[in-house]
């Protein structure tokens, strides 16, 4: 069994991850996306090495805490063996489980607003099964923008058919970000991908000759935006095994606390950082934390 949490993930400059090489060649470093909606998703992966390298970097002996919660790295040797030569990679299950983060909200240029963030019934079910919230999943088309506006244009075409609802910033907006969004409005399935495909943040560099300027390649890379808003679950192992729970004795950390007193961290997440890329604010949240959030 597992006590059950989720993260709210703040992007604070464009998010990439995805592919990272190929640069030399000319390519184009794509993100990793979700197979239905072919929108932007952060494998549970790459949250489990951040977190994993923040307590690492962070605290003294944040090495072998980091391996009780998170488990050996694969290939990394038994400790315990006195002979090298016995030494052989050792494998531990890890006791915080990391899913995939998905978007919730994405910014997308509006002609006239000029900014307005997006969701989808897809997304908010996700969010609505993570959050344990009472409201009803709101119907496609339906917005919260002051003034209100019967429909809104994107480089797609216009949206028509808009409804207002008042509710919808309170019920399906996560507290406690940095800046919350105000101009929101909800779209179909169907047609979330294009959507998205029209707000990602792309840039195109060139890689110059050693000597001269002289360009050897182009290359691009595109990136979740700014001010996105993504969610993914957390499951703690509740039955800890006596072995691991003594050694996490020694240390003092009997419960998951990654930040610790706190509830969030600026995080570096993905790749490109060199070049702005990844800065994210991550706030943790749900029973095991003590604050669900029930709007």
């Amino acid at each position: 069994m597992y006590h059950k949490a989720y993260g709210i993930i703040e992007t604070l400059a464009p998010l990439h991850i995805g592919a990272s090489a190929g640069e030399e060649a000319g390519n184009l470093n794509m993100i990793f996306r979700d197979q239905f909606t072919q929108t932007g998703i952060i494998p549970g992966s790459s949250i489990r090495g951040r977190f994993r390298a923040d307590m690492r970097n962070r605290l003294d002996n944040g090495g072998e805490l980091a391996n009780l919660w998170y488990g050996r790295a694969a290939g990394e040797n038994n400790e315990s063996t006195d002979s090298p030569a016995d030494a052989t990679p050792m494998l531990s299950e890890s006791l915080v489980k990391f899913e995939y983060a998905s978007v919730l909200w994405l910014p997308v240029f509006c002609p006239g607003q000029p900014i307005v963030w997006v969701s989808c019934p897809r997304w908010l079910k996700r969010y609505k099964q993570l959050a344990n919230l009472p409201h009803q999943v709101p119907d496609p088309n339906t917005v919260q923008i002051t003034p209100h506006r019967d429909r809104l244009f994107f480089n797609l075409g216009f949206l028509d058919g808009l409804t207002p609802k008042d509710d919808l910033k309170g019920n399906w907006m996560p507290k406690g970000l940095t800046d919350p969004p105000d101009s929101l409005v909800i779209v179909e399935d169907k047609d979330i991908g294009l959507i998205h495909d029209m707000a990602l943040y792309r840039q195109t560099r060139t890689k110059l000759q050693d000597t001269q300027k002289i360009v050897d390649n182009f290359f691009g890379f595109e990136a979740l935006p700014e001010a996105a808003v993504l969610v993914f679950p957390i499951a703690i192992r509740q039955q800890i095994p006596a072995t691991t729970q003594k050694k996490l004795d020694e240390f003092n950390s009997t419960t998951w606390q990654p930040f610790g007193e706190q509830q969030d961290r600026e995080l570096y997440l993905g790749g490109l950082e060199s070049v702005g890329c990844g800065r994210c604010r991550i706030q943790l949240s749900g029973k095991y934390f003590d604050q669900e959030q029930t709007p």
